[in-house]
């Protein structure tokens, strides 16, 4: 089959081989390229994925600056995405987008800032909303594990104790009175 492959024009070896390697630079701004296509990434995240192929340690750095100068890199633009996306979609408090933040190597400055995008006012309606969504579903249970069930949800995201036990506390109340008023108006 070999010998059919040579008398058409083309060789038994496959092209890749025939090609001489990548250089380091090249593999590590081919590896950022691919990792930056998919989703935005941290430049720690970067530099962890060319540690982990080997590539030498000055030759990663001179290609994560080189991305940084040019604007592929900017942990800033990341953070301020990644609280705006990830309070709006799952209701993470600060707290635990900071968290977050950090596990991906954002610095401690750029996480500060991106979380004080967000307000307590907003994080308390963001609170009340997960507790309003959850409430339903907690009917029929005694008010104290309704109290932990939706409590613990909230301080899984990130959400203080107290605004948690405020929040949940508020939207009991609440539904006791609409069912006081439900009543009354059956008489």
């Amino acid at each position: 089959m070999a010998r059919r492959s040579t008398e058409r024009g083309g060789s038994s070896e496959s092209r890749a081989s025939r090609e001489p390697p990548l250089s380091p630079e090249e593999q590590a701004r081919a590896l950022c390229l691919r990792l930056l296509t998919g989703t935005p990434r941290t430049r720690k995240q970067l530099a962890d994925a060319m540690r982990k192929r080997e590539i030498p340690e000055e030759i990663a750095e001179h290609v994560l600056e080189r991305f940084q100068d040019v604007g592929l890199i900017d942990d800033q633009a990341f953070a301020n995405s990644w609280v705006e996306s990830r309070h709006r979609g799952r209701g993470l408090a600060r707290r635990a987008l900071a968290q977050e933040l950090r596990h991906r190597g954002v610095d401690a400055e750029l996480v500060n800032e991106a979380v004080g995008l967000l307000d307590h006012d907003q994080e308390e309606q963001t609170a009340r909303e997960l507790v309003a969504r959850r409430l339903p579903g907690t009917r029929g249970l005694d008010r104290d594990k309704r109290i932990r069930r939706l409590a613990g949800m909230l301080a899984r995201k990130g959400y203080s104790e107290g605004l948690a036990l405020r929040v949940v506390r508020d939207a009991l109340t609440a539904e006791g009175r609409e069912a006081d008023s439900e009543d009354e108006s059956w008489d």
